[in-house]
C-alpha cells in the first residue's frame, strides 16, 4: 500500500511539473506573437486566479446545492455517522458534515477546501447496497480526498487551465489582428524565416495547449483516484472492502440523475454513462475500475 500511495504521489507531482512547463511554453509563444514577454504570463495569471477563487471558497455549497444533497442527523443514518466517525479517528481529522442524495444510484463524493471545512455525500443507494465492510471502503476513499487535500490540487490544476487558455486565445486573436505579422516585419528580412518560424510554433502552441492542458488535467484527476484508493485501504487495514464496492457500483447501471459533467469528477465512480474507447478513456474523469479493483487485490 505504502508503494502504490509513493507511485501516484510521484505521478502526480511530474503531472503538475509538466503544467507548469506547458504555461511556460504558452507564454514564450504568447511573447513571440505580442512582445509583451512575461508580462502576458502575469496578468493571464492574476485573471485566471480571479475568476476561480470565489468559486474555491465556495465550491462545497454550490457542488451541494448542484447535487440536491441534504444534511443528515446522527439519528437519521446513525449508521453512516458511526463509519464517518470512526474513519476520520483513524485519519486524525475532524469528523466531515454528512450529507445524503435520495437517489438509486450507489455513489459518493467529499468535498470541501480542507479538513475543517469538509463535507462526505453519499446517495441513499449506497447506504443500501452496500454491507459494512464494503462501506468502509467508500469512505475510507473519500476520506483519503480530504486528507490528501486533493480539492487543492484539482482547483490548482483548474487554475493552470485557465492560465493556458487565456494565453492560448490572446496569442491566437493577436496573430490574427496582425499583432503577429507587425512583429516580423519589425525584426528586418534578414529574420523573417527565423520570425516566421517562430510564429509557427507559436500558433501550434496556441491551438494544441488548452487540449494537452485538459488531457493533464484528467490524468491528475485519475491519479489522484488511486491515491484515494491506496490511502483508504490503509485506513480500513481492509483493501477487499472497497474491491467489492467497486465490482458493486460498476455493475450497477442506474445513472445518478442530480450528477453532470461539472460534478462527475467529485464521484468515486463515473456517475454518468461508462466511457468506452481509448480517446474517450482519454478525456475520462476517472480511471478504468478494473484497473482500480486489480490495484487493490495486489495489496
Amino acid at each position: 500500500m505504502y508503494e502504490q500511495i509513493t507511485r501516484n504521489k510521484w505521478r502526480s507531482f511530474f503531472l503538475i511539473l509538466f503544467f507548469l512547463c506547458l504555461i511556460f511554453a504558452i507564454s514564450w509563444a504568447f511573447g513571440e506573437v505580442t512582445g509583451w514577454g512575461a508580462q502576458g504570463l502575469i496578468i493571464a495569471g492574476i485573471i485566471a486566479v480571479a475568476m476561480t477563487f470565489g468559486s474555491y471558497y465556495a465550491s462545497d455549497k454550490i457542488v451541494l446545492a448542484i447535487s440536491r444533497a441534504r444534511p443528515v442527523k446522527k439519528e437519521d443514518y446513525p449508521y453512516l455517522y458511526n463509519v464517518v466517525e470512526g474513519l476520520a479517528i483513524a485519519a486524525g481529522l475532524p469528523k466531515p458534515r454528512c450529507y445524503v442524495i435520495d437517489d438509486t444510484a450507489p455513489n459518493a463524493f467529499a468535498s470541501g477546501r480542507n479538513p475543517e471545512n469538509s463535507v462526505i455525500v453519499v446517495t441513499t443507494g449506497l447506504l443500501q447496497k452496500l454491507d459494512r465492510a464494503e462501506l468502509e471502503g467508500v469512505i475510507g476513499h473519500e476520506m483519503s480526498h480530504i486528507k490528501n487535500y486533493d480539492v487543492l490540487v484539482q482547483t490548482l490544476a483548474v487554475v493552470m487551465v485557465g492560465i493556458v487558455a487565456l494565453l492560448s486565445d490572446w496569442t491566437l486573436r493577436t496573430f490574427f489582428w496582425g499583432g503577429g505579422r507587425r512583429r516580423s516585419r519589425e525584426r528586418g528580412s534578414g529574420s523573417g524565416n527565423a520570425a516566421a518560424i517562430f510564429i509557427v510554433v507559436a500558433l501550434v502552441l496556441a491551438v494544441l495547449s488548452p487540449i494537452i492542458a485538459q488531457l493533464l488535467r484528467l490524468a491528475i484527476s485519475r491519479k489522484r483516484e488511486f491515491l484515494a484508493d491506496a490511502n483508504g485501504a490503509l485506513l480500513t487495514r481492509y483493501p477487499p472492502g472497497l474491491a467489492s464496492a467497486l465490482k458493486k457500483l460498476s455493475a450497477d447501471r442506474e445513472p445518478l440523475e442530480a450528477a453532470n459533467k461539472a460534478t462527475a469528477h467529485l464521484y468515486i465512480v463515473n456517475p454518468l454513462k461508462n466511457i468506452k474507447g481509448r480517446v474517450n478513456k482519454l478525456f475520462s474523469t476517472h480511471p478504468p475500475i478494473e484497473e482500480r479493483i486489480a490495484a487493490l487485490e495486489k495489496m
